[in-house]
């Protein structure tokens, strides 16, 4: 790529005279508490992604899935996230150690709109509600706890574009399988029958068990 053809904005008032100023509404939606309209959005959601950044800025986004409610929410400030066994290279709680603030989306199969929280986070090893958490015998080790600082409903503009639900879009085996990928990128010295067993049914078996 030749840097030299890009037309680079460099400054906040240029960005805001390409793109405008959003409505009042807009701004207008944001709370510091958790709603009850929040507190059920969180109580349907099986899944989240949580962005996290280094003290240099380096930033993380990590996937983090359960059953519907799995946000357990402490009271209208704080939430928890509990984690489950995953590769162990915990790069977003190290980041959180050096950073504390995180970004979090909560997703719900088929709908459009999201909900976005942003706020403080430190990393638990125990905790009462630790108890609430356990999910096929598995209680967590660790815990992200969040102290709510914004929280706001996100359009559905984002995903009405990509269709991300519309399953007549679907089309997996466009791309190599886990399998397939895993033998090029990150495991060579295992054969591909290896491969197609670990990440076959058995690994749908094993989500809440330390590897």
């Amino acid at each position: 790529m030749d840097a030299s053809e890009l037309v680079e904005v460099i400054s906040p008032e240029e960005l805001r005279e390409l793109i405008g100023e959003p409505s009042a509404r807009v701004i207008a939606k944001d709370r510091d508490f958790i709603h009850e309209l929040h507190r059920d959005w969180l109580a349907h959601s099986p899944f989240c992604l949580i962005a996290t950044s280094s003290a240099d800025g380096s930033c993380d986004v990590s996937p983090k899935g359960d059953p519907p409610g799995f946000a357990y929410v402490i009271d209208e400030y704080t939430l928890a996230i509990p984690d489950r066994p995953g590769n162990k290279r915990l790069d977003g709680f190290h980041n959180v150690l050096a950073n504390p603030h995180v970004g979090m989306l909560f997703m719900i199969p088929g709908r459009g709109d999201t909900l976005r929280i942003n706020g403080r986070a430190r990393i638990v090893r125990d905790a009462p509600f630790f108890d609430e958490m356990i999910v096929e015998g598995h209680r967590p080790a660790l815990a992200l706890v969040v102290e709510v600082e914004q929280i706001f409903f996100h359009c559905s503009k984002a995903f009405l574009r990509s269709g991300l639900w519309d399953t007549a879009s679907w089309r997996p085996d466009d791309v190599p399988s886990r399998a397939s990928i895993a033998k090029v990128i990150e495991r060579p010295d295992d054969t591909i029958e290896e491969l197609e067993a670990y990440y076959g049914v058995q690994y749908g078996e094993l989500l809440y068990r330390a590897t």
